[in-house]
């Protein structure tokens, strides 16, 4: 059942890419057209777009045209399936075992959990930023940090999750859950302090664009997660009954 569970992941993950990419490429990515036009606007004038650029940017070794168009849609499919796939083997551990909840019902609590502990609660320490706005010797250190972010907050979900297991049969269903998100808040709370605060956005970078970016950005994981929950869970409902039947 679960290799059966494992390609429509990875077909729901596919679905959902080709969407997230719709959205991407007439909300998203004429931002980043913004900000690449802003820093050109600088290397043409002679001055960097932020202090810690010495220099105008590097010509692109693939076209513009391309990286928005069928570099993203590429990009965004592999990611896509991988994410289905992933998500399709959570769904197969968690169902039966947590609540009891229909399939179509666990595949959107399960997307919708994954979209706060993946996407938001980690944009909330590293918003997503469009060119210009970083310094190119701390490329490094942002995606450690991102991607420790993102770690801390899966691990945070996951203690929570079990503190409210072990919780539910002395105070309830609802205390304990209560106690377990207020557990994962004070972990994350923990990490954003903890982890360093990198703010490289330069003085005159439009707010705006940066703003709207950074809420596409966000919209377009929102989107992702929402069809991959939909699109799986009606699929996994069809597997599942027919595997009973």
């Amino acid at each position: 059942m679960t290799p059966r569970l494992l390609w429509r992941g990875m077909l729901a993950g596919v679905i959902a890419a080709l969407l997230a990419f719709v959205f991407a490429r007439f909300l998203a990515e004429p931002q980043i057209d913004l900000a690449i036009a802003y820093e050109a606007a600088h290397a043409r004038a002679g001055a960097p777009a932020h202090p810690g650029m010495a220099h105008a940017p590097e010509p692109e070794l693939v076209s513009r045209a391309t990286q928005k168009g069928l570099g993203l849609l590429t990009a965004l499919a592999l990611y896509g399936a991988a994410t289905g796939g992933i998500f399709a083997l959570v769904f197969a551990y968690a169902y039966g075992r947590w609540a009891k909840l229909s399939p179509r019902a666990l595949a959107l609590v399960l997307a919708g959990a994954a979209f706060v502990v993946i996407a938001l609660v980690p944009a909330l320490k590293y918003p997503p930023t469009p060119p210009a706005v970083g310094q190119h010797e701390t490329v490094v250190l942002r995606t450690i940090a991102f991607f420790l972010m993102i770690a801390l907050s899966v691990i945070g979900a996951l203690v929570a999750h079990s503190l409210g297991r072990r919780l539910r049969p002395r105070l309830g269903a609802l205390n304990a859950a209560l106690i377990g998100a207020a557990a994962y808040l004070v972990l994350i709370a923990l990490a954003q302090v903890l982890l360093p605060a990198i703010n490289e956005t330069p003085a005159d970078f439009p707010a705006v664009v940066l703003w709207n970016y950074r809420v596409a950005s966000i919209g377009m994981q929102a989107v992702l997660w929402l069809v991959v929950g939909l699109v799986f869970g009606s699929l996994a409902k069809r597997t599942l009954s027919h595997g009973r039947a």
